[in-house]
């Protein structure tokens, strides 16, 4: 009788190209791991550092507010009164529809991005927009934001301009991706920057989307068209556009 011997794991042999093939998918499935290992660890450092941005700019705020209040305080001590600074920021919202604008407050309304009634933008205090609104007065209101303002704007009504589409801010990758090269990569960096208005705040405030806010609570004033200061809604009405700005978010 002749017997037969079956080969044992040891003695099969592979062909030399699955063995290829076999150590081509090993070194990919370790590659492949090593890379979500270094992606969790790069997740986990940017938290980290978003997370230490906001509160610096917590520890800022609450430092300027401190400041504030003691310049009031050291005034009033004195027999005078504190006068703040030239403002660097306002929110420019608009009151009045298209009909029957001469083209040049026309064109002003797009430079400002104005494009709908009950729209609002962010735009820098300084004397090129300054002259810009005393042509566009009798269809807008502005003033100056605070902090509680901005962050409510962003975080509520943020639209990021991406591609040229209208995207709501969910994400802060989305940020990133847009403004990471200006070092602006979450939703605390976009309101420090707009805030402050920073370095980058051009860049900043051309993502942002203009704001579309509903009607006033109770609706405007029965003589919209006249000056604030003349019981109307159009105009500058300074530190007031925050009480607007909450009647309309």
């Amino acid at each position: 009788m002749v017997s037969y011997s079956v080969p044992t794991a040891q003695q099969v042999f592979l062909p030399e190209t699955l063995l290829k093939k076999q150590k081509a998918s090993d070194k990919a499935e370790a590659k492949a791991t090593e890379a979500k290992v270094q992606q969790r660890k790069a997740r986990i450092a940017k938290r980290r550092e978003i997370v230490r941005r906001s509160a610096s700019y917590r520890r800022e705020y609450q430092a300027s507010e401190r400041k504030l209040i003691q310049l009031h305080r050291e005034a009033k001590a004195n027999g005078s009164y504190y006068i703040p600074s030239q403002r660097k920021l306002l929110l420019v919202v608009r009151i009045r529809g298209i009909n029957n604008i001469p083209p040049k407050p026309r064109k002003v309304l797009q430079l400002l991005r104005l494009l709908q009634i009950n729209n609002a933008v962010f735009v820098r205090a300084n004397k090129a927009t300054l002259q810009m609104l005393q042509l566009v007065i009798p269809y807008v209101t502005f003033g100056e934001p605070n902090l509680k303002t901005i962050r409510e704007l962003i975080y509520k009504r943020g639209f990021g301009k991406i591609n040229k589409q209208r995207i709501p801010l969910h994400d802060n990758a989305l940020i990133e991706q847009s403004l990471g090269k200006h070092n602006i990569i979450s939703m605390e960096d976009l309101v420090h920057e707009i805030a402050t208005v920073g370095a980058n705040f051009k860049q900043a405030n051309a993502f942002l989307w203009p704001f579309k806010l509903s009607n006033p609570n109770g609706g405007w004033r029965t003589r919209k068209l006249n000056n604030y200061v003349e019981g109307g809604d159009q105009g500058d009405r300074e530190r007031f556009i925050n009480n607007l700005v909450q009647s309309m978010n």
